[in-house]
């Protein structure tokens, strides 16, 4: 099928979080950044060629930080998406772009909106100041308020904020009132993950010279708990394990991953998935930069087997609360679940993990906090 969505990353950052092993960097040379969004130009127009879009129902602008861009950048970077892409957007298109608070002023954002960005997801992670500096952030809890009231502002309504729980030094009660602040903002989605300690990151030295005071493992549960009953108190339907939104503003541009549609993949370091294969671009800007002189900056591309796909349908699916529709897998791969997974999935549902409900095959509530370990039973199975 041809992709209905597009991935855009853009690296740069005002700085790198201690905890983070993005594809970013941190740069004050502006002749770089226009170097790069040339070079995502150009990738862009041999991109479609290749593969000419037909309808595009979801942009997804990642980082990095994409509003690292200033006004005039983010013009000449939003109308080389028009230029590529105008004509086959969708009348209900679903236009996101990641900011960090404090990158937004409302000059930025009206060329935004002007562009048909209609979607903003603020990577806020804590409400406490003092755990904002532990964690690298630059802005502190004041900025998330006014970088939403900016939005809002400029005709923003679709407005998500990232969350982090199980950081270092924080506690029941602090995660408790980071919760009672995010509510009090005018927001649609949230997405809320716990700290991964990743290699190559300020926080895994830290942690292998034993100086990364983290919470237990049974207090990082109970912060998942809490999060998850408190969304739901306050209207945010739980729709995939780690987001959660009001009715009607579920990312549609995630669910094109969680379903395994196919998507483009543009920009350093991005991955993509078009005509059942699976690239990688070159990450180093340098590299990518280069390659894109001369054709597709691709340093890894493969097909995806027909059991690679049927894993990843379930893997990934089994991330949405409404689970794996049974019927459309029977119709995607020529045969029945079980056929393959019978076997896994008889198994998990007698330890309580997998039930089905309404054509569904999802995770029980008691398997939430441990999907990981049921994702990893659909790995490496023989057709």
């Amino acid at each position: 099928m041809t992709p209905q969505s597009v991935y855009i990353h853009i690296p740069f950052c005002t700085n790198k979080c201690f905890y983070c092993d993005f594809n970013s960097f941190v740069t004050n040379n502006p002749q770089l950044v226009w170097d790069y969004l040339e070079a995502l130009k150009k990738e862009m127009q041999l991109t479609f060629a290749q593969t000419p879009p037909e309808r595009i129902k979801t942009i997804f602008v990642g980082g990095g930080t994409p509003t690292f861009l200033d006004a005039k950048q983010m013009r000449f970077f939003l109308q080389t998406i028009q230029e590529n892409l105008g004509q086959h957007l969708a009348s209900d298109l679903e236009f996101t772009m990641e900011a960090n608070p404090g990158t937004t002023d409302r000059e930025k954002l009206k060329v935004m909106r002007s562009f048909g960005v209609n979607r903003l997801s603020f990577g806020a992670q804590s409400f406490d100041d003092e755990l904002l500096k532990r964690i690298g952030r630059i802005h502190d809890s004041a900025a998330i308020g006014k970088s939403i009231e900016n939005a809002r502002r400029e005709g923003f309504d679709n407005l998500s904020i990232d969350l982090m729980f199980g950081l270092p030094d924080q506690t029941m009660d602090k995660f408790a009132h980071s919760l009672d602040r995010a509510f009090e903002l005018p927001t649609t989605h949230f997405s809320a993950y716990s700290l991964k300690v990743e290699e190559n990151t300020l926080f895994h030295t830290l942690y292998q010279k034993d100086q990364l005071p983290l919470p237990t493992e049974e207090t990082e549960l109970a912060m998942y708990l809490l999060l998850i009953e408190r969304m739901e108190q306050q209207g945010y339907r739980m729709y995939e394990i780690s987001n959660f939104a009001k009715p009607g503003f579920e990312s549609r541009h995630n669910q094109t991953y969680w379903r395994n549609e196919a998507y483009y993949g543009l920009g350093a370091g991005a991955h993509g998935y078009v005509n059942g294969q699976r690239h990688v671009n070159a990450g180093p800007l340098a590299m990518y930069m280069q390659l894109a002189k001369d054709g597709l900056p691709r340093v890894e591309q493969f097909a995806v087997t027909r059991v690679e796909q049927m894993e990843e349908q379930m893997i990934l699916g089994l991330r949405l609360r409404t689970g794996v529709d049974i019927a459309e897998f029977e119709r995607r791969f020529g045969e029945p679940m079980t056929q393959t997974f019978g076997a896994v999935i008889e198994a998990e549902k007698a330890k309580g993990m997998l039930e089905e409900s309404d054509g569904f095959l999802r995770l029980t509530q008691q398997a939430l906090p441990l999907g990981n370990e049921v994702f990893a039973k659909f790995i490496g199975i023989d057709e």
